[in-house]
């Protein structure tokens, strides 16, 4: 009934989408669409009930071999074989996005001209691991339909025993020396020094130039953590550039400037690439200032000058991912007050919202909130509820197959039972033509293999499985309920629907079969209209 009811809403809606792409038959539906294939109404996508756009993303963290690889030395046939696992691993868990550590320690896990190569590739920095790991994980990501994330620090140079200890003679810091302040057990580049904002930028950009990836991303690390008193010597450059005003506003505009300068010239480069951040989950307490949240903990924007707030303004992020750590009822930060704050936060700004989950903490000693299978998915019980919240990023993969596993599991269930295309980015123009030579054939063990043409300039495809008596539907694609599969671009794409059995068992498929449709996505994730489907008849027997 729902799904006649979003019908009758949108009915209203065809003749001008016929007119913008094409007039079908007037009775024809997506399935005989052909050459003159409507959109799907993004009425029907705002009012679905499942929405198929959602972040599903990891963080895959290389420094100090977090996640990968799993020791530095290996050689790079066992590099390459960990990182398919982890990539494997990502796509069986329904994921469809990895956050990829490219830049660890103002270093590269990748070929550079204007950064060494990062010392947890071999175990020493600057030696070569015989292969380009970034360009190696993106055509491993997007062939099994996952977006990549460059993930970068901006200004971390790394602990002092043994990264300071072993700087490579072309490292930034050392043909630097001026750039590089030490506080406490790391080391930074100075946020202070426009060289050093430019040098960033344009270590951002030789990667967004040279490398496919999907997005850029900045983690919590601006200036540091703070620790028992130290300061933090950045004196020649506050006399230099601080005009004598205040030294937290200077800090925080300092970093201000370094997103703005990096959003901008992706905007101008390559457009599609989205940039985003995933500060330290308390912005400021309520009684710090105005607008604060319901909270007694460490302050980004006091703390690392992270002025959040600002970003979302001045436009400077496409997406923030608050690293929310805490559980529900935390009485310091609790989950149930920050979710809502960020939401607040983004409302109606154009900036999208996802929350960064702790799958490290899950069976923690001593911590009820973290036990059992039910871990994660009772988070996203709650901001999964917010409208504002468009998905969730894990930290970090190690843990999704180690001590998070049934967690993850049983948020397969309770959350992600179906897939989900990535967030749209914002500018493109167009959509990718229709899916063509759509065919079909069932395998023997009651599954259905699909294949199609290549589209031209297609990043990805969205294969959707309809019941028979609801493929005339113009809602039936707009949400995830008949959503099937993810696919990664490539020269003979294809899908194999081994569910498609359970499915005409329990879906009302009846006499009637099944019908499948293919859409593509472009580098935006602007999503084609449906090509003629391809019916399947129920099994006879």
């Amino acid at each position: 009934m729902r799904r006649l009811l979003r019908w009758a809403a949108t009915a209203a809606a065809l003749p001008v989408l016929a007119a913008c792409t094409g007039t079908p038959p007037e009775d024809a539906g997506p399935a005989e669409a052909g050459a003159d294939a409507r959109p799907i109404p993004a009425e029907c996508e705002a009012a679905a009930d499942l929405p198929k756009r959602q972040m599903r993303g990891v963080w895959l963290t290389t420094v100090r071999n977090i996640d990968w690889p799993s020791e530095p030395g290996l050689e790079a046939e066992e590099q390459k074989e960990e990182l398919r696992a982890q990539l494997d691993d990502a796509a069986e868990l329904g994921l469809n996005a990895v956050f990829f550590h490219a830049r660890p320690t103002a270093d590269a896990v990748y070929a550079s001209d204007k950064e060494p190569w990062a010392r947890y590739l071999t175990g020493e920095q600057g030696g070569d691991p015989g292969y380009d790991p970034l360009e190696f994980a993106v055509r491993e990501a997007h062939a099994r339909g996952l977006e990549l994330h460059a993930w970068f620090n901006p200004y971390r140079v790394g602990w002092k025993d043994p990264d300071l200890d072993g700087l490579s003679g072309d490292h930034p810091a050392v043909e630097h020396p001026d750039w590089l302040v030490e506080y406490d057990d790391q080391g930074w580049l100075d946020p202070g020094l426009p060289e050093v904002r430019e040098w960033v930028t344009g270590v951002v950009m030789d990667v967004v130039d040279r490398y496919d990836v999907d997005g850029v991303h900045f983690d919590d690390y601006f200036y540091p953590y703070p620790a028992g008193g130290e300061e933090f010597d950045d004196d020649a450059s506050w006399e230099e550039y601080g005009d004598g005003g205040d030294r937290d506003d200077w800090r925080r505009s300092n970093v201000d400037a370094l997103m703005a300068d990096v959003h901008a010239a992706i905007e101008e480069s390559e457009p599609w690439v989205r940039f985003g951040v995933s500060p330290f989950g308390i912005y400021r307490n309520a009684d710090s200032g105005p607008g604060g949240s319901d909270t007694e903990g460490l302050e980004s924007y006091s703390a690392q000058y992270a002025d959040t707030r600002a970003w979302i303004e001045q436009g400077s992020v496409d997406y923030l991912v608050p690293q929310l750590y805490w559980e529900r009822g935390f009485s310091a930060a609790d989950y149930e007050v920050l979710a809502p704050w960020w939401a607040e936060e983004v409302r109606g700004t154009g900036v999208d919202l996802y929350i960064g989950q702790a799958a490290y903490r899950v069976g923690e000693d001593g911590e009820k909130a973290w036990e059992g299978d039910g871990a994660l998915a009772r988070q996203l019980d709650f901001s999964g509820g917010l409208p504002e919240v468009g998905g969730d990023v894990f930290f970090s993969m190690q843990d999704l197959r180690g001590r998070a596993q049934g967690a993850m599991e049983r948020l397969s269930e309770d959350h992600y039972a179906l897939p989900a295309l990535p967030p749209r980015a914002e500018g493109g123009e167009g959509r990718p033509d229709p899916v063509g030579g759509l065919g079909a054939e069932r395998t023997g063990d009651g599954g259905v293999r699909l294949s199609w043409d290549p589209v031209e300039g297609a990043r990805s495809y969205a294969v959707y499985r309809v019941a028979g008596d609801g493929a005339d539907d113009p809602c039936a694609l707009a949400g995830r309920d008949n959503l099937v599969g993810v696919v990664g671009a490539g020269d003979g794409p294809s899908f194999t629907d081994a569910a498609a059995g359970a499915a005409e068992d329990g879906s009302g498929g009846g006499d009637e079969g099944l019908r499948y449709f293919v859409t593509a996505l472009d580098r935006y994730r602007t999503e084609g209209a449906p090509g003629e489907g391809e019916a399947v008849a129920a099994p006879t027997g």
